[in-house]
């Protein structure tokens, strides 16, 4: 496994560096967000960690031009930034999830692993429903022959919908299916991942595919 360390601060990138290759990773660092882009395009790996404040071009800047090239490789950002718009403005761009420092080493290799599991689970025969394809081994899905931009999560997400579609799906069975969790029954990440579904799936006016069933979860293809 080959890691990128997109961060500017050599002691937080060489402790991390030194980590990982406890760890038996592959682990190249990069002290600015241009640079570190254009090791993220050669597609050399399988996770990137990468700071926000970054000098030449900031994280979110590298994140957006990621997806932009159609690269779905996964993405963590580490940064001092812990509000919660600054989460959610990560994640929409297309970060797979977000790390807060100070962190733990050992919180870091979880989410790691995490996010390498998703994506490696990407496997399977392609699924077409209407417009949508979704294609499990390449990681790609796409609607009216256009690439959907989506995380990790995101993809799960669809990935789960579209294989039952037409039957409702509970938000417990969603949630533990995506984010291999037990649903505690008061969490909104599902509701809100749902949305950020929609809002890249059925964007200019398209037919609304993901529909709620209130009270139970929700249910993909024709309108129950």
């Amino acid at each position: 496994m080959k890691v990128l360390v997109v961060e500017d601060s050599l002691r937080m990138a060489k402790s991390i560096e030194k980590g990982l290759k406890q760890e038996s990773f592959g682990v190249d660092i990069s002290a600015d967000g241009e640079q570190g882009l254009q090791l993220a395009l050669s597609g050399e790996y399988d996770v990137v960690l990468l700071d926000i404040n970054m000098p030449k071009l900031d994280g979110l800047a590298v994140i957006r031009e990621l997806r932009a090239t159609r690269s779905d490789v996964p993405v963590i950002l580490i940064t001092a930034r812990d509000g919660v718009r600054d989460r959610i403005v990560g994640l929409d761009c297309g970060a797979d999830d977000y790390l807060t420092k100070p962190f733990s080493f050992e919180e870091l290799l979880a989410r790691m692993r995490a996010v390498m599991r998703r994506t490696g689970s990407r496997t399977g025969s392609v699924v077409r429903y209407a417009d949508v394809e979704l294609d499990p081994a390449r990681g790609i899905a796409m609607r009216g022959g256009e690439r959907l931009m989506l995380s990790s999560r995101e993809f799960g997400l669809l990935r789960v919908l579209m294989a039952r579609v037409d039957q409702v799906l509970s938000r417990s069975v969603l949630y533990e299916s995506v984010w291999e969790d037990k649903y505690d029954g008061t969490s909104n990440v599902l509701d809100v991942y749902v949305n950020y579904l929609r809002n890249k799936l059925e964007s200019s006016s398209r037919t609304r595919l993901i529909h709620s069933v209130r009270g139970v979860g929700y249910q993909f293809g024709r309108e129950p």
